[in-house]
């Protein structure tokens, strides 16, 4: 049950407007998550600048595959229908791939190690072993390229965070719980 209410279109703090309008003029529609999250005109704005960032970094499929293992780790359950909704019709994941990517890996080798190091990033909290390390890096990911990991990863806590405390409602298809995938 939400713990604070979306806020409607003519409540929007005039400095948060442009942004939200941004993004609902993108997906479509306004998600309630970000009605809600727009309450703060410096936290949203924030967040959103550093995901408009961020969607710059690795690759699509690589970016909503972290968001599905953060997702899962951190027991997000609105962030887990969100970047289910995006890996399969934006990041063209399989069904079969979301899963995958909820249990911490991917088909792809490459991509496989850039979640598995996320998913140690978020487990450990950044104390990740050399050997973590030295496996994604293995894998073909620059210094930089792991940077951009641990962002998306702290991005991605941001909105768990975010949506554990204040649990907008659901706008997005509902999702199978972890136990079952």
């Amino acid at each position: 049950m939400p713990r604070t209410a979306a806020l409607k279109p003519e409540q929007v703090p005039t400095d948060s407007k442009p942004t939200l309008d941004t993004f609902t003029k993108n997906i479509g529609f306004t998600p309630n998550m970000m009605a809600t999250f727009a309450q703060s005109p410096i936290a949203f704005n924030s967040w959103a600048a550093l995901l408009g960032s961020l969607s710059k970094a690795l690759d699509v499929r690589t970016r909503d595959s972290i968001g599905l293992t953060v997702s899962e780790v951190n027991g997000c359950n609105y962030c887990l229908t969100v970047h289910s909704f995006t890996a399969e019709h934006m990041a063209k994941l399989s069904t079969d791939e979301i899963i995958l990517a909820r249990k911490g890996h991917a088909s792809d080798p490459k991509r496989d190690a850039a979640i598995q190091f996320a998913r140690k990033v978020i487990e450990t909290r950044g104390s990740v072993s050399d050997a973590d390390l030295k496996n994604v890096r293995d894998a073909g990911y620059t210094d930089a390229n792991v940077m951009e990991i641990v962002a998306l990863v702290a991005m991605y806590s941001l909105t768990k965070f975010f949506n554990n405390v204040f649990d907008p409602e659901k706008d997005f298809p509902a999702v199978t719980p972890a136990g079952s995938v």
